[in-house]
């Protein structure tokens, strides 16, 4: 791994002395949250999966496992870390290109590892659709390998731009570091730290000078909740925050991380450094910023205010991801800060509000078949809006948790949330209709998923939803009233035979989905 000044970065993931397990188990303050009812969390079986024979559950997943092999041809390699190794893969059928990280299951030696491994495909999926994440495509598990497949980005690491270029300008690295702290806010919002912010982590996605840039490794992030503290001392040692080696820190941690991307940015060269890891930490500790050295002199004071309150030692004075898109200096040249910022959960519960409500019944089937991976990092915000524990949440309790995200809602809005989530109108959100209501919309490019939702309301299997089931599917949720379902089959029904075939469900559920990217569909 490539590191400033040919020092040493990378801080191996140190355990706690005293206690070998894993960042969320280290976590205080975080009362057990109850799980979903088990009808809502469907046992993983062959019958989940395209294609799918009774086959071996795998330890790390826990589902049945699969031969990625089978869909994807494996090319060279692209890189490799402690446990895997990233290959570049072709998709048989499209001839799709993509990465493949490759994850040997025999270097996952403790329960710690699986779990490391579960939660990055957790928090994957979780943060999916962002324009600056890599995206999974697909997580596997065979005898031998976890295999993860994301999209190819193949411009290279900043880091590497970096070292090439020396430092940017200031116009250019205000360009990236827009795009870099939008995703320290989209992973804030969305209860995630990703706790290994660095160059290294940012990857463009073509070899254009313009190209965005995609976080990827999550491989020590981390779920959180307001409060939450956590203790272990992982990250890269050019990075890490002084709380974090102090071994008490929360989400701040990623903006002083940021902040150091800032700093290297601008002048080619770490803010903090030492001879060795313990020199490196050390002057972290003691927080000396340069200012003086070239070529610092030349630039401008607006971008060291920023750098100065992104490195602030006390993480309650650092500025948040928020404050930093709208500092003044984020602010030339760009509109990132002039228009709302985007609140993935927030903006999905929108759309959500505005379908039609076969749609929304489709949709909370798809939710109550989705794999836990998937839904995981859902479950988690769920679990810190219930407050009470009681399996819902109540108007009181959204209306409580929406500002937690960072989104200032009016009453009635909050009530037109709450109204739209509750799709069986009982008062409460529960759980499934959460995942229902949040979910990314990219959970409709399978086609396994459609069909599922499709059958549940085509019940003699004739290819068809009749008048008759479609009123008998929706009265189940309290919808199936007559001006209902002579709207829907007036906006579905396109060839004008009185029922809703497959196709025509398929384009009604993929209609006006501005989280997927037209003219796309996975086999």
């Amino acid at each position: 791994m490539g590191n400033c000044n040919g020092l040493p970065s990378t801080l191996s993931q140190l355990r706690n002395d005293s206690d070998s397990s894993n960042a969320v188990n280290n976590n205080v303050h975080v009362k057990p949250a109850p799980s979903p009812p088990p009808s809502t969390r469907p046992h993983p079986s062959a019958d989940n999966h395209p294609g799918g024979t009774a086959s071996a559950v795998g330890r790390v997943l826990g589902r049945p496992m699969e031969d990625v092999r089978s869909t994807y041809t494996f090319g060279r390699e692209l890189g490799r870390g402690q446990f895997g190794v990233t290959y570049l893969v072709t998709h048989k059928e499209t001839r799709g290109q993509f990465a493949c990280k490759s994850i040997a299951t025999r270097k996952l030696i403790n329960r710690d590892d699986i779990e490391d491994v579960r939660r990055e495909v957790q928090i994957m999926h979780h943060l999916t659709g962002h324009r600056n994440i890599v995206e999974l495509k697909g997580a596997y598990e065979d005898r031998h390998s976890v295999n993860l497949v994301m999209e190819l980005c193949a411009g290279g690491e900043l880091f590497d731009r970096i070292i090439a270029k020396g430092h940017y300008s200031e116009r250019e690295a205000a360009r990236l570091f827009r795009q870099i702290v939008t995703v320290v806010h989209n992973c804030h919002t969305m209860g995630v730290i990703h706790r290994d912010l660095k160059p290294e982590n940012f990857l463009f996605l073509s070899k254009d000078e313009n190209s965005p840039l995609k976080a990827t490794d999550f491989g020590l992030s981390v779920f959180f909740k307001p409060g939450d503290v956590f203790k272990d001392l992982v990250g890269s040692a050019f990075y890490v925050a002084p709380e974090v080696l102090r071994r008490r820190y929360g989400a701040e941690a990623d903006v002083w991380s940021a902040g150091v991307i800032l700093y290297i940015l601008l002048s080619g060269v770490p803010p903090f450094w030492g001879e060795n890891e313990q020199g490196i930490f050390d002057a972290i500790l003691r927080g000396h910023l340069d200012f003086s050295s070239n070529p610092w002199p030349s630039i401008s004071s607006s971008a060291k205010d920023l750098v100065k309150k992104m490195l602030q030692a006390d993480p309650k004075e650092r500025f948040s991801a928020v404050e930093a898109l709208n500092h003044p200096w984020m602010r030339e040249d760009g509109d990132a800060s002039d228009k709302p910022l985007d609140i993935a959960v927030l903006t999905r519960m929108k759309q959500f509000r505005a379908m039609n409500k076969l749609k929304k019944v489709a949709l909370k089937v798809i939710a109550e078949n989705l794999s836990e991976e998937e839904i995981m990092g859902l479950k988690e915000m769920f679990k810190s809006m219930d407050t009470d524990g009681s399996g819902t949440i109540t108007y009181e309790e959204l209306k409580a948790g929406l500002p937690k995200l960072g989104t200032k809602l009016s009453e009635s809005e909050v009530r037109q949330l709450m109204e739209a989530a509750d799709v069986d109108g009982n008062g409460t959100i529960d759980y499934i209709e959460f995942i229902t209501a949040t979910m990314h919309m990219n959970r409709m490019e399978r086609e396994d998923h459609l069909y599922t939702a499709f059958q549940y309301f085509d019940k003699d299997n004739s290819g068809y939803i009749t008048r008759e089931e479609l009123e008998h599917g929706l009265k189940e949720y309290n919808m199936g009233d007559e001006k209902t379902i002579k709207e829907i089959i007036a906006e579905v029904d396109t060839d004008k035979d009185g029922k809703i075939n497959y196709e025509e469900f398929v384009a009604m559920m993929r209609k006006g989905n501005p989280e997927l990217v037209p003219n796309r569909r996975r086999k």
